[in-house]
């Protein structure tokens, strides 16, 4: 992860997901968008359709003959129909195997436009430019490409490997107060994963140790045999929380929620003492994140849609902070998830 100047950009930090020949480099720095017409020079496409959710002034250029697509950032946009919408508008500029997709937006834009590049020709060129903090530590990097169903969500997806990603930290600057604390939901579970104590560092610092933990946890299991499981810390609940809510709470909002009832849960099987299990509280707490359920999330509503989470084939099951560290828990008693909700406080206690 040195630091280095580029053509005229500013040094920026390098992380390598090495993956033989998927293997990419995540750029993290400011003004690294300007790579973007070197990488897409280096994949050798002829044209590139980008799909941006930000204003034109911060939509790089791609170096190619392009047409440029307004995403549809957000979750609730997360549906097949704008995947295939994507793939008509791919087809209608012409795009070959041998050209490319860029995307340029949040994590929700990475995700569909990712799933869109695997799906069309089965399979063309994609580079993101993830701007929100969330997707720069996290949805950007390591090839997860779905969207929603009205069932649960990221149901439908693919394993897909950009050929880079750009995390130009100027974007940063552009975000609401709620933008980075939805970014630091996914940043204070990378405590509980192997990235340790992250608060307190320059951003660009938390951005490459975040983005470094998750290349090594995805090179060593890309499509999710094993220790991968390890990056969903939090998830298992904080997927329910957010649509037990509409998306009102933000994805690493509902992560970081997601972590503290983690510890609990851990604490409740034994697995962890109660030391450990208000460290969870404190680190989440720590970034200003939210550590009370809502209101409106009833417990048996909660239980039923983490019954729909992708780990669970056979009964609930969730990552949890054990003797040996964090891994997958498959079979957890129905009644000790109860005990664990009923311990959170709720909104408004």
């Amino acid at each position: 992860m040195a630091g280095r100047n580029d053509g005229g950009i500013a040094a920026s930090r390098r992380v390598e997901v090495v993956l033989g020949e998927r293997a990419y480099e995540v750029r993290i720095g400011p003004g690294v968008r300007a790579a973007l017409s070197g990488v897409i020079a280096e994949v050798g496409a002829r044209r590139a359709v980008v799909v941006s959710a930000r204003p034109q002034e911060w939509t790089p250029d791609p170096g190619v003959p392009s047409v440029v697509v307004a995403a549809r950032d957000g979750e609730p946009h997360k549906t097949l129909a704008w995947v295939e919408e994507l793939c008509r508008r791919f087809a209608d500029f012409g795009l070959t195997r041998s050209d490319a997709v860029v995307s340029c937006g949040g994590g929700t834009t990475t995700d569909a436009v990712g799933l869109a590049a695997a799906l069309y020709h089965r399979g063309v060129p994609v580079v993101h430019l993830p701007t929100s903090l969330l997707a720069q530590v996290d949805a950007g990097v390591g090839g997860k490409t779905a969207v929603n169903l009205p069932q649960g969500k990221n149901l439908v997806g693919a394993y897909w490997q950009p050929r880079a990603v750009l995390c130009d930290t100027e974007y940063l600057e552009t975000l609401p107060h709620r933008e980075w604390i939805n970014g630091y939901g996914e940043i204070a579970r990378c405590h509980f994963i192997g990235a340790g104590d992250l608060h307190g560092r320059p951003v660009e610092e938390q951005i490459a140790a975040s983005v470094a933990l998750k290349a090594s946890i995805v090179a060593a299991d890309e499509r999710d045999a094993g220790p991968r499981n390890l990056l969903n810390y939090g998830h298992t609940l904080g997927h329910a929380l957010e649509r037990a809510t509409g998306y009102r709470v933000r994805h690493g909002e509902a992560v970081a929620i997601g972590t503290v009832f983690a510890g609990r849960l851990a604490g409740l099987l034994g697995r962890i003492g109660p030391a450990r299990v208000a460290e969870h509280h404190a680190v989440v707490a720590a970034y200003g994140l939210p550590t009370r359920l809502p209101a409106e999330a009833g417990h048996d509503v909660l239980v039923r849609l983490m019954r729909l989470d992708k780990k669970a084939t056979d009964g609930l099951a969730f990552v949890l902070d054990g003797p040996h560290g964090a891994e997958l828990v498959r079979d957890v008693p129905e009644s000790q998830v109860a005990a664990a909700l009923a311990e959170m406080p709720v909104e408004g206690d």
